[in-house]
């Protein structure tokens, strides 16, 4: 410890002398010999020194993370996660000054929370999207208490791309065999690349519909008139064959 202080105390002299840090870092090694700090080490000091810092001592526990889980280290954990929730235990503890387990424990124990992924959706809506759907949801709800048998002009429909198979899993391919019988063995398969398009309309009384199946290499033009098709024939169902 003591020649530590003394090799900071020559990178304060040389500092103070006006040397660079190359001409710092020759001399210390030089004076020092296999015993001198490391460059990295003496650029730092150099640094300090050079900013103003007068002395040479280190600062007692600076660098020790505190384990304390008190109100406030538990309020700027929970301020930093606020303003980013994609943010790690490791850089919480980092910019906190405490360890890893006890970001870890206030985030799961104090703060009651936990890293999840991100659910997939088909698609974000945006604002203008969001009240659009509020103000035609309220349109049809203005019709239905308006006009009682308006819901019963309604044919609604959906659709769906299916496979035309999949692979079977590990469990379904699974078999019962003797210790001297050979272990079975199957073809590596992949998800097919074939899909057809279910799709379905139906009425208010769910018993009229017509179901299509189409290949996946349609244009885009070919699944409107298919769509169209389809609901023609789910009207022309639900108003000449009955169930």
């Amino acid at each position: 410890m003591t020649e530590r202080l003394e090799q900071r105390y020559c990178i304060k002299f040389c500092q103070k002398l006006g040397d660079s840090q190359v001409e710092t870092i020759r001399k210390i090694q030089t004076a020092f010999g296999d015993d001198a700090m490391g460059i990295t080490q003496i650029k730092e000091w150099y640094n300090r020194f050079k900013d103003g810092r007068t002395t040479v001592e280190s600062e007692p526990c600076s660098s020790r993370p505190s384990t304390c889980q008190n109100e406030q280290v538990i309020a700027k954990v929970n301020a930093m996660v606020m303003r980013d929730r994609r943010v790690t235990i490791r850089e919480i503890a980092k910019e906190v000054g405490i360890s890893t387990f006890s970001a870890h424990s206030i985030m799961t124990e104090d703060l009651a929370m936990k890293r999840v992924a991100a659910k997939f959706v088909p698609k974000l809506l945006t604002a203008e999207q969001k009240e659009l759907r509020v103000e035609v949801s309220q349109d049809m709800l203005d019709s239905t208490n308006s006009d009682p048998d308006f819901m019963n002009t309604i044919i609604t429909g959906d659709e769906s791309w299916v496979y035309g198979y999949d692979p079977e899993t590990k469990s379904q391919s699974s078999q019962w065999k003797h210790s001297t019988s050979p272990r079975p063995k199957k073809a590596r398969q992949v998800r097919s690349n074939v899909k057809v398009m279910l799709t379905v309309f139906f009425d208010f009384r769910v018993n009229k519909s017509s179901v299509r199946m189409t290949s996946d290499n349609m244009k885009p033009s070919q699944e409107k008139g298919y769509t169209s098709s389809c609901m023609t024939e789910a009207v022309i169902l639900s108003q000449f064959n009955p169930v």
